[in-house]
């Protein structure tokens, strides 16, 4: 009997080690949201009745543009991590989604749901390869609202690259340092190549401050993203960037920093303000003037309610030349608006 109970005792306990152990590998995971927008200075109809050439008097930048109430999009990740290997399916759906994959469908009557799409494989504990679709690896920001502290989106973040298509090495060099390599299709054609042309990418990363490089067919783009715990409640963000479109057809030059302060555990200030140029008529700000620039300040407050996050935010876009219209429909050169969104993760 003793020996029964014993035995009994080492099989739950083998049992209970195993169960310890083994956790799903495959998980889904993602988010939804949606917003209201209004205009504080400006006009809150479409002027425009076609919807092909629709003016929604917003800022520049990429998302949250649409007037009133709308949607951002719905996102599901599908994840499966492997001893040795694994894979990412990052679906969208929804305006900000269509916007994200701007460039696809290329082939496929889906691609315009496919935000990433690649398997990796961890070579050794330093080096790992990823092949297929997978969002840049420049900037601050990114597509997913989730992993942005603003809810509208920076000049930067919109005209920089959104995704790429190819084959990258991320490698640990240290314990601190790090270095990514990739070749890639054209950026942001993610579906296939249509030009026989190649991307080069480049990124080196030292204590969570990373230089990056991006050698297109049609540009060229260096970027640093950074950020500093400059208290337990005090963070600041940085991004600065600069992009020369071959030939010297023009690009841009910009700065953002990101100043965040906690309160609580549940609600945290922010502000982004961003200093971005315009080399030539590059077409970012909309003012149809050569070497245009805008300095735009936003203010978002961030509340967690569980899985849910509510920001309301104010923004305001000051160009150096006329890019807005005024509630009397005549040109000027700012822009004040309000964002309240709801985001819900999981």
């Amino acid at each position: 009997m003793k020996k029964f109970i014993t035995l009994s005792m080492f099989f739950l306990a083998s049992c209970s080690l195993f169960a310890q152990e083994e956790t799903p590998k495959l998980s889904i995971s993602g988010s939804i949201d949606a917003y209201y927008r209004a205009n504080l200075t400006g006009p809150n109809d479409d002027i425009n009745p076609d919807p092909d050439e629709a003016t929604y008097l917003a800022p520049g930048s990429s998302f949250a543009n649409l007037p009133g109430f709308a949607l951002g999009m719905a996102n599901v990740i599908f994840s499966y991590e492997g001893e040795k290997a694994g894979f990412v399916a990052d679906l969208v759906f929804g305006p900000r989604g269509t916007d994200a994959i701007f460039a696809s469908p290329m082939y496929s009557n889906t691609g315009d749901i496919v935000n990433q799409l690649y398997a990796y494989w961890n070579v050794s504990d330093a080096v790992t390869l990823t092949m297929g679709n997978f969002n840049t690896f420049l900037g601050y920001e990114v597509i997913s609202p989730t992993a942005n502290f603003n809810y509208s989106t920076s000049y930067l973040f919109s005209y920089g690259p959104f995704s790429h298509t190819g084959i990258k090495a991320d490698i640990a060099l240290s314990e601190d340092f790090s270095l990514m390599l990739g070749v890639m299709n054209d950026t942001d054609l993610t579906e296939f190549n249509p030009t026989g042309d190649y991307a080069f990418g480049a990124q080196l990363g030292y204590a969570g401050q990373y230089l990056n490089v991006l050698v297109d067919p049609s540009f060229t783009e260096i970027d640093f993203t950074g950020g500093f715990d400059l208290s337990d409640d005090f963070y600041l963000g940085i991004n600065a960037a600069h992009l020369s479109l071959e030939d010297d057809a023009g690009g841009f030059t910009g700065v953002a920093l990101y100043p965040q302060y906690a309160t609580s555990d549940a609600f945290t200030i922010g502000l982004r303000g961003e200093y971005f140029m315009e080399d030539k008529n590059f077409g970012a700000i909309g003012t149809g003037v050569e070497d245009s620039s805008v300095f735009a300040v936003t203010l978002t407050g961030s509340l967690a309610v569980d899985n849910l996050t509510i920001k309301p935010e104010i923004r305001l876009d000051s160009a150096s030349d006329n890019a807005f219209l005024d509630n009397d429909l005549a040109m000027t050169k700012s822009l004040g608006s309000f964002v309240l969104a709801a985001i819900y993760s999981f």
